[in-house]
């Protein structure tokens, strides 16, 4: 078995990135949030695209005001008003101002803004009451970012945020990385789908939902090929077809040591390397990842993930999920989102793998607190997984972690903050 850590460095230096000239789609700019950069952007335009001001008040010339107080106020004849959107169509001379709204263009010949509180308007004369440093309110032309620079690197993942700047920069077509295709197969002859009536001996293939919308949660594109029995030449054509189709694939079951467990032999059959067979963790142990030269440029990456529902859920998250990551495109933060909490309870182990306990993790008072989820902790029993969104480590050789003890804490999902 190799150590959680020596697996996940294997799994990440043999997962190949997407091809950033072949893989790439450019799509519009309202359907890119959520998609990979690919190519780094730049734009045609300054921010600001000019001086403007950032305040209400008065654009004036610094030098006729530098003196002043408010016991010895300047007074200036304004000469015109601007609002946002509307070009100046006069220069500040000495001896004037302009009345100024927020956002809007600065005229010529003015250099600082005075704000409204600190000056006294009366017809068409205002009274400065205190002096401006120079450029005082004044966002300069390219102070935020100047034409022709890189304004967004390639590997990010467009946010709100990214999404914002693009549309600021005019860019309407994005080019992105795209989504990588994801087959999905279980097998085992005891699976049936959730839509058949259940017959004793029988399980309904959970699996193959929970990893469709993992994958999709991933920004990939699932492609679920359904149930697939335990019989070798039906198994080997499906591993075949999904090798054909997709950038990856996810298996579930069949990759243990019981007599009808084929994956890892019809792999090799098919040509793939075989990397990895088995994990020192816990749940989730029988982990195969295997790896095919699909041509000189690309390989398909394969997960043979272990059938029990837990560990499906649980190999995934910790070894699947960052490959997805840097398989995307993503030129950074591949790896697990790693939290150091608390626990107000004691979490045990038998010591021989490395254990996850999954359970519920929030923010309290500052801290991260994780609260192990109750009942049976059985790879096998799925339910009480359900509403969890973290996992807690006990290392290997450790067979119990006190409470209150500074734990690492492998984030799944949102983490809620509790009340005050």
């Amino acid at each position: 078995m190799l150590p959680v850590l020596e697996a996940e460095t294997r799994i990440l230096n043999l997962t190949q990135p997407l091809d950033p000239q072949q893989d790439v789609e450019w799509v519009p700019l309202h359907a890119a949030a959520g998609r990979i950069l690919a190519q780094p952007i730049s734009s045609k335009l300054d921010f600001p695209h000019w001086d403007n001001s950032a305040m209400d008040g008065y654009a004036v010339r610094r030098a006729d005001v530098a003196a002043c107080s408010a016991d010895a106020p300047t007074t200036l004849t304004v000469i015109e008003e601007i609002q946002a959107g509307y070009r100046p169509q006069q220069t500040v001379q000495p001896g004037q101002a302009a009345r100024i709204l927020t956002g809007a263009m600065m005229p010529p010949g003015a250099d600082a803004v005075v704000m409204q509180e600190e000056a006294r308007r009366a017809g068409d004369r205002v009274q400065i009451l205190a002096a401006p440093k120079l450029h005082q309110f004044v966002r300069r032309q390219g102070e935020f970012y100047q034409a022709g620079d890189r304004l967004l690197p390639a590997g990010i993942r467009l946010g709100a945020p990214e999404i914002a700047v693009l549309a600021a920069a005019q860019s309407v077509q994005i080019p992105v990385y795209r989504r990588l295709r994801v087959a999905i197969l279980s097998t085992g002859d005891e699976l049936v789908s959730p839509d058949q009536p259940l017959q004793p001996g029988q399980i309904v293939d959970s699996n193959q939902y929970a990893l469709a919308a993992l994958v999709a949660e991933a920004g990939a594109e699932p492609l679920p090929m359904g149930i697939i029995p335990d019989q070798p030449e039906a198994l080997q054509q499906a591993i075949a077809q999904a090798v054909a189709q997709a950038d990856v694939v996810l298996s579930s079951g069949g990759v243990s040591v019981g007599d009808y467990d084929y994956v890892d032999r019809l792999l090799e059959a098919l040509g793939a390397t075989i990397h990895i067979r088995s994990v020192a963790i816990k749940p989730g142990k029988p982990l195969t990842f295997a790896t095919f030269a699909t041509n000189a440029q690309s390989s398909t990456t394969y997960f043979g993930l272990p059938g029990n529902p837990v560990s499906t859920l649980v190999t995934f998250w910790r070894f699947g999920l960052p490959s997805l990551k840097k398989q995307s495109g993503l030129a950074a933060g591949w790896g697990p989102d790693w939290i150091v909490g608390r626990s107000p309870h004691d979490l045990t182990a038998d010591g021989k793998r490395e254990t996850y306990c999954w359970g519920t993790l929030r923010l309290n008072g500052g801290e991260y607190e994780f609260s192990q989820s109750p009942g049976s902790f059985s790879s096998g029993n799925l339910i009480n997984i359900a509403q969890t969104n973290a996992l807690a480590v006990v290392p290997l050789g450790q067979t119990r972690i006190p409470a209150g003890t500074a734990i690492q804490i492998l984030q799944t999902g949102h983490v809620a903050i509790a009340p005050s």
